[in-house]
């Protein structure tokens, strides 16, 4: 809230009368780092005996937690004075406390606030250890705060000598601060790694933040809190903010909120109304086989593997209860903490060389684990009681992930495993208890009740060919890992597999989420048989992926790569690549707290270029939106983001962050072939607006002019397509969007995403209106989209004139070597046949997908 606080001529003291009895504490001596830190505020605490809170001075009581723990009474003078009950209190819920007040009560000194069961309170929160606290500590010039035993509204605990000024009003920010109700949008409610991009964002301000669901709040510094509200898709959640910069804070994190944190498939709701036909289904019953050889379980990582099984366990770690004095064991938890981090930091680094920057953020997420103030807090209580580090830490973090395990959300449960993992390091170091050496047999499939990240991202891949555990699921941790390393995996089998003896022969299929037992010889060779077949393909197609992809009757295409970084890059030159069709160019901006200089994206685009050598590079502008929003670039709440300001429109409504990076791709254009392209372009102005830009910006610079063109993903695009290739060099249709906005139907929805098939005439239709547009212009019409990469696609995009195949890097060799098998004319047909059926299943049965 705003508040005008008329200040005095000069300096006025006020003091504040002790709310309860007990002894005194200084504020930098409470167990809490918001009260210790004065991140709400400077004032003192008390270790109370009474029962009930009194007002320690007259005044408005402007705020009531709802849970009854706290309360802030505002002096005449403008003075906001909280006092909160105990430490963690916001945790029972109300119980224990009866607020005698209620917000806009006039109170005098010695009116009672809140009455409280201290004993119930004592064995329940924390501590009781009661802070008074000025939130608008800017105000007071001078504390002058007492020590000792005090009365009840008898001893003076502070007195406060208000600041001076010239007599003049000044407009203050109010310390408490409050966001409209927020529908989450994440899929999967607020799970670790959206949950560490709120804490990410919440490190930026000095104020206390909470997030609220319903009567339960926690820090938004916590990412242990956060999972623990169990936030679900289309839950209602608040901001709460305490402390100077609180507007701000909430400003950007209701934003980042709403938008989903950054988080892939989040979409913005809007509505209430929206949410009920949007809520998941309750997980349905583990499976169970009735055949005693078949073991069922969910698919974690696609692929089958055949082997023979292996278990293994983790080892149990006994500590001493009892350590040195309580600063040497903070020092030795920090030591330990300081090395896990480093210890982290590798394998994510190791996890980035090997796959890509989405499976490095589990390990990311893993670091502010370590960094979470609960857990921390929760240790340092331990060892402030005489416990060893060792101890303490165990203590706080089985404890966490035993809450965890618990929540009824099966993707925060299965967290519990990314806690394990982090505290089971911590501790290892604290008690000097090495890693066991696990040596893998060859050929072996690993059970286990469990794996943690760290276990799969050290897997002896050549030994390890694949895994079966009793818990997790497909989108925990360890599966995303499984997947970007292409082990095949099934997670939530039957605890029967930990029976299992060593060395029993096994099929292990990945996709189906079943475990064959004890398979014949000759079934075990039929599947390796096939592997090997597979596996013979795949080098043919590698050995001629620097062949050009020419069709039997001499029809040529490009067969060029999707990118986000400079490793892709070279990977697709590695791949037989004759370009980049796609650099997705919102790599460099991510992952910063703010936009990228000209200088920096240069020098990206430069390095890209260089890689490439005379091979093309289309750059496509920054593609974001309130479905993709960058921390840096807050955006309004739209009702639909997709139909909202997003792509080219952002560029529009922020001129200077496109102007700087056409600045950055023109001089990245003397390094090598490079070409811009433009989203989300619906119409001519769109287009002229956009190359009006570039080219001033090229003046400006003095270089050569690049080639320009635009994505096809809007409907209207595709059917103006003739008066667009008359302006622009080349087409790129986006067939994700182009999808979903002409079957208006969002390829995230759990119920509709079956049913968008970029392979549906309807789509076909609009792909042909765009080559056909380019081809008579002399121009050229690519896919950038996902049906590029799709084999069931190709002919018929082939047949409706598409020139260029935008596709997934990994493809790319039987990609080519596929349509080096077709005809041009053959394709031509298969188009037209297409263009007259009815759905995409239909155009899918055109091509049928070789087993």
């Amino acid at each position: 809230m705003t508040y005008t606080v008329p200040l005095a001529q000069t300096s006025i003291d006020i003091s504040l009368v002790a709310p309860l009895s007990g002894r005194l504490v200084a504020i930098e001596k409470v167990p809490d780092p918001v009260f210790a830190e004065k991140m709400v505020g400077d004032g003192i605490s008390i270790d109370p005996v009474s029962q009930t809170l009194l007002a320690p001075c007259d005044g408005e009581v402007v705020q009531l937690h709802p849970s009854s723990h706290a309360v802030t009474v505002k002096t005449a003078s403008g003075l906001e004075v909280l006092m909160h009950i105990g430490l963690d209190t916001v945790m029972l819920r109300g119980e224990g406390f009866n607020p005698k007040v209620k917000v806009g009560d006039q109170v005098r000194v010695g009116d009672p606030l809140i009455e409280f069961d201290a004993d119930y309170v004592a064995l329940h929160a924390r501590s009781l250890l009661t802070q008074i606290v000025i939130t608008n500590s800017d105000q007071v010039a001078k504390f002058n705060s007492y020590s000792g035993n005090v009365v009840v509204g008898k001893d003076v605990i502070l007195t406060l000598t208000l600041a001076e000024s010239n007599g003049t009003s000044v407009a203050q920010t109010g310390a408490v601060v409050t966001s409209d109700p927020i529908i989450v949008p994440n899929p999967t409610g607020l799970h670790a790694r959206p949950a560490a991009v709120l804490v990410n964002l919440a490190k930026k301000y000095q104020s206390n933040i909470c997030l609220k669901r319903g009567d339960k709040e926690v820090s938004a510094r916590s990412v242990v809190g956060l999972m623990g509200l169990e936030v679900d898709h289309g839950d209602t959640v608040q901001l709460v903010a305490e402390g100077a910069d609180a507007d701000a804070a909430i400003a950007e994190l209701s934003e980042a909120l709403r938008s989903g944190l950054g988080e892939e498939g989040a979409k913005p709701i809007s509505a209430p109304a929206s949410i009920a036909s949007l809520e998941a289904a309750p997980p349905p019953p583990r499976p169970r086989s009735d055949d005693p050889n078949i073991i069922l379980g969910v698919a974690a990582s696609p692929g089958i593997a055949v082997g023979y099984t292996h278990r293994i366990s983790h080892q149990e770690i006994s500590v001493p209860e009892t350590g040195a004095s309580p600063n040497q064991e903070r020092r030795k938890l920090e030591q330990a903490v300081d090395q896990a981090k480093s210890e982290i930091e590798a394998l994510r680094a190791k996890v980035h060389g090997q796959a890509d920057s989405g499976k490095a953020s589990i390990f990311a997420a893993h670091l502010e684990l370590l960094e979470d103030p609960d857990l921390t807090d929760m240790a340092t209580n331990l060892i402030d009681k005489g416990k060893s580090a060792a101890f303490a830490w165990k203590q706080a973090y089985t404890a966490q992930a035993e809450l965890l395990a618990q929540l009824k959300n099966e993707l925060l449960a299965a967290r519990a495993t990314d806690l394990r993992d982090v505290g089971g390091r911590v501790l290892r170091i604290l008690t000097g208890v090495s890693i066991e050496s696990t040596a893998y047999p060859d050929n072996c499939i690993l059970l286990a009740e469990d794996l943690t990240p760290s276990d799969t991202a050290t897997m002896e891949k050549g030994k390890v060919l694949g895994f079966c555990t009793v818990g997790g699921g497909a989108t925990s941790h360890v599966s995303i890992l499984a997947r970007s390393m292409d082990i095949p995996a099934i997670a939530g089998a039957e605890q029967r597999i930990m029976e299992l003896p060593n060395g029993t022969p096994v099929i292990l299929d990945g996709s189906k989420g079943k475990l064959r037992l004890n398979p014949s010889e000759p079934e075990m060779e039929q599947v390796r048989q096939k592997q090997i077949r597979l596996k013979a393909r795949r080098q043919e197609e590698f050995a001629a992926a620097f062949e050009p992809a020419t069709t039997q009757d001499g029809h040529r295409i490009e067969v060029v790569g999707n990118i986000g970084n400079e490793k892709d890059a070279r990977q697709t030159v590695e791949m037989g690549g004759e370009g980049v069709g796609l650099l997705r160019s919102e790599f460099v901006f991510m992952e910063r707290d703010s936009a990228p200089s000209e200088d920096q994206q240069a020098e990206i685009y430069g390095n890209i270029a260089k890689i490439l050598g005379n091979r093309s590079l289309i750059i496509r502008t920054l593609d974001v939106g309130g479905d993709k929003p960058l921390p840096y670039l807050p955006l309004p709440h739209e009702e639909n983001p997709f139909l909202g300001v997003r792509g080219i429109r952002i560029g529009f409504d922020r001129p200077d962050i496109l102007r700087t990076q056409l600045r950055a791709i023109l001089r990245a254009s003397t390094q090598g072939n490079v070409r811009v392209m433009f989203p989300m372009i619906a119409t001519l102005d769109d287009w002229r607006m956009a190359k009006a830009m570039l080219e001033e910006e090229r003046q400006k610079l003095g270089v050569a002019p690049i080639q320009s063109g635009i994505m096809v993903e809007v409907p209207s695009t595709a059917i103006i397509a003739d008066q667009f290739a008359k302006e622009v060099d080349f087409f790129s249709v986006g067939t994700n969007d182009l999808t979903q906005y002409t079957l208006a139907m969002d390829r995230g929805h759990p119920k509709l995403a079956p049913h968008v098939d970029g392979l549906n005439p309807a789509i076909l239709s609009l792909i042909g209106m765009a080559a056909r547009a380019a081809n008579a212009h002399g121009k050229w019409c690519g896919i950038c989209g996902g049906i590029g990469s799709d084999p069931q696609a190709v002919p018929i995009l082939i047949g409706l004139g598409v020139k260029e195949l935008s596709v997934s890097v990994p493809t790319i060799p039987s990609i080519k070597a596929q349509i080096r098998q077709l005809s041009l004319t053959e394709c031509q047909q298969r188009a037209e046949k297409a263009l007259t059926l009815q759905s995409g299943a239909e155009v899918r049965e055109l091509t049928p997908l070789e087993d």
